[in-house]
């Protein structure tokens, strides 16, 4: 290792990242630390202004962004994002999963639209993206995939079910996407966050989230900015011989 090999490490110049949900708590973090990483960032969400609001911070940081109104739940939206990202910068050379719908509903008390709802945009959505954006990330050099799950997928979920399920089939989609795509060189992997300070942890009884923080070794909250490091690891050249793996960031929630 000498200087130059270490200093491109975890360079993201000239590779274009798309970030699902990327105007909002870890998406935005991400998209944050792929524009100061020097990638090109396209960010992904449902509201046409949240993402354009999200592009022009990005772009106020340095970084080349733009936003493409995008809901993961249609199939139609994925290949418009794809088209909308090759036309701006060239290509897609990294995607990031992000995305999620955290809806919560007990066992006995499920509903069929809500099942749907998750199973939409937790699931079909990101397996969809990267079907859709596939040979451009075979055309491309530095080609990764990052899919953000959730350590309920590895933890018993009351009332969280549907989401843990959920992330718990990305996580071996994750797998599965790794062993079929490593002899086009493509990377694929994942960060299973624990408990973070975002707007939908905001959205939990305060009860709730007292639960999850003493759930964990480190006793508080991530933020948001705490996921950019894995993300960039898996992302880049510095995990250039990782695939297949998930990495958890949960502040030590599982060992317990």
């Amino acid at each position: 290792m000498d200087r130059k090999a270490f200093d491109r490490l975890f360079d993201m110049s000239d590779r274009t990242v798309i970030v699902t949900d990327g105007p909002r708590g870890i998406g935005l973090a991400l998209a944050e630390g792929f524009v100061l990483a020097g990638a090109r960032v396209v960010v992904a969400s449902r509201k046409a202004e949240a993402c354009e609001k999200a592009a022009a911070h990005l772009r106020d940081l340095g970084g080349q962004a733009i936003g493409v109104p995008t809901h993961l739940g249609e199939v139609e939206d994925l290949g418009a994002l794809v088209q909308n990202t090759v036309d701006e910068f060239g290509g897609v050379d990294v995607v990031v999963n992000n995305a999620a719908n955290p809806l919560a509903q007990p066992l006995g008390a499920m509903t069929v639209d809500g099942l749907t709802k998750s199973y939409e945009v937790n699931l079909r959505g990101p397996v969809f993206l990267v079907q859709e954006a596939l040979p451009h990330l075979k055309a491309s050099q530095h080609a990764a995939v990052l899919n953000v799950v959730s350590i309920g997928a590895m933890i018993f979920s009351p009332m969280l079910s549907i989401y843990s399920s959920m992330k718990a089939a990305m996580m071996s989609f994750t797998r599965s996407m790794a062993a079929e795509f490593a002899h086009h060189g493509i990377r694929v992997n994942a960060i299973a966050p624990g408990p973070v300070d975002t707007n939908m942890m905001q959205q939990n009884p305060q009860e709730a989230v007292d639960a999850m923080v003493g759930g964990t070794l480190m006793k508080r909250l991530a933020t948001p900015d705490e996921m950019v490091g894995p993300a960039l690891l898996l992302c880049s050249d510095a995990g250039s011989y990782m695939t297949g793996t998930v990495v958890i960031v949960d502040g030590g929630g599982t060992p317990r």
